[in-house]
C-alpha cells in the first residue's frame, strides 16, 4: 500500500512541475519575433542591393554580347546596321537603308532581341556604318539618372 501511496505522490509532483515550464511567456516570444524581425530586415537590404546589381552586371554582359555580334555582322558587310536597321538586323536580313550583300545570319541565337536587367529593351544608334552604340537606360527606364538608375553605354564600358 505503501508503494502505491508513493507513486501517486510522484506522480503528482511530476505533473505540477510540468505545469509550471509548459510554454514560454508572451514578452519571450515577443523578444524573439522582434529580433528575427531586425535580423530580417538587415539580411533583405543586402540581398535588394545584390539583385540591382546583379541586373546592372547582366545587361553589361549582353551589351558585350550584342557587340560581339555587331562586330561578326561588320566583318560580314564592311559596315555595322544603319540606326534605321537598328539591332533587329542581327536576326534577319535588313530590308531598309543599305541592303548587305553577304548578310550571313543570324548573328544572335534565340528569335528574340535580349532586353536588359530591366526587361526594357536596348536602343541602338549608327550614324554612319562605322561606329555604333549601344544603351540601357538602367532601372528607370528613362534618359538620365544616377546609381542605378543610370545609363549605361556600350562606349562606357
Amino acid at each position: 500500500m505503501k508503494n502505491i501511496e508513493t507513486d501517486m505522490h510522484s506522480k503528482q509532483t511530476v505533473k505540477k512541475g510540468r505545469k509550471r515550464f509548459r510554454g514560454f511567456s508572451f514578452i519571450e516570444v515577443m523578444v524573439v519575433i522582434i529580433i528575427l524581425g531586425l535580423l530580417s530586415g538587415i539580411v533583405g537590404v543586402y540581398l535588394f542591393d545584390s539583385a540591382e546589381k546583379a541586373k546592372v552586371d547582366v545587361t553589361k554582359t549582353q551589351i558585350r554580347g550584342l557587340e560581339t555580334a555587331l562586330d561578326l555582322y561588320r566583318l560580314h558587310n564592311s559596315r555595322y546596321p544603319s540606326s534605321e536597321q537598328g539591332l533587329a538586323a542581327l536576326l534577319e536580313k535588313p530590308e531598309v537603308g543599305i541592303i548587305p550583300k553577304n548578310w550571313n545570319g543570324p548573328y544572335l541565337r534565340g528569335n528574340n532581341l535580349p532586353e536588359d536587367g530591366w526587361s526594357n529593351p536596348y536602343r541602338y544608334v549608327s550614324v554612319n556604318g562605322k561606329n555604333y552604340e549601344i544603351i540601357s537606360l538602367g532601372a528607370d527606364g528613362t534618359d538620365g539618372g544616377t546609381e542605378l538608375d543610370a545609363d549605361l553605354n556600350s562606349s562606357d564600358l
